[in-house]
């Protein structure tokens, strides 16, 4: 299975839609997020859909748990691959979500963000730093029956370790050299892949590239995928 997921960043549906269309030889799925969601809703998310890949719905759900029970059943017609809620909403809400969750969609929960560092958690009060925030919350994921978390690749080798079936999604992936914008806890996606990592979620390396399939493909290669 190819595990890259690239990351339609955009609030524009036809760029969306052409980006999707050029990559899709190279790729195994298509990451929607809150920018392309709020603009366009699902009827956005069913027109890229219609380009024959699985859809990862990123909108990291976090709210009382029978909001967040609502919204996810308000997805459901949707038949996505992947949704996300926050890991940091708790068990209750964590329990309400699986019950809500279509078993056809992989529900994972976020841990802690890419875009934050040991000192950004011990602003916020987490003291003991990021590897050790994203054990206890997937901890937590687990034991609530969701099927794998989202997370960074420096922590993907310790959670698979005791989480064998687990599916682990990881942003965070830059190629050699590439700009790591507003990302801190990167990798290469072989280095990810070779960590554990399920999936790959990869945006601005393949969308932000002059030729974004010729991008996808050398990513795809990089990996052994022989596209």
């Amino acid at each position: 299975m190819n595990p890259i997921h690239v990351a339609l960043d955009t609030p524009d549906v036809d760029r969306a839609e052409a980006l999707g269309r050029m990559v899709r030889g190279h790729v195994g799925g298509l990451k929607l997020g809150l920018e392309f969601f709020m603009a366009h809703g699902a009827a956005g998310v069913r027109r890229i859909a219609a380009l024959g890949l699985p859809i990862f719905l990123d909108v990291k759900l976090h709210d009382i748990p029978n909001t967040v029970a609502g919204a996810l059943r308000a997805l459901a017609p949707l038949e996505l691959g992947l949704v996300n809620v926050h890991a940091g909403g708790g068990a209750a809400m964590l329990a309400a979500a699986r019950a809500a969750c279509p078993a056809t969609t992989k529900l994972i929960a976020v841990t802690v963000l890419t875009s934050l560092d040991d000192d950004d958690l011990g602003a916020m009060g987490v003291g003991d730093g990021a590897a050790a925030q994203v054990t206890r919350l997937a901890a937590l994921a687990r034991a609530e029956g969701l099927d794998g978390v989202v997370c960074s690749p420096h922590e993907v080798a310790g959670l698979k370790a005791g989480w064998a079936d687990g599916a682990f999604v990881v942003p965070g992936v830059r190629p050699a050299g590439a700009d790591v914008g507003d990302q801190k806890r990167v990798m290469t996606p072989r280095a990810a892949l070779e960590a554990g990592a399920s999936v790959l979620v990869i945006g601005r390396p393949i969308t932000g590239a002059v030729d974004p399939a010729a991008a996808a493909a050398a990513i795809a290669e990089s990996l052994g995928l022989g596209l």
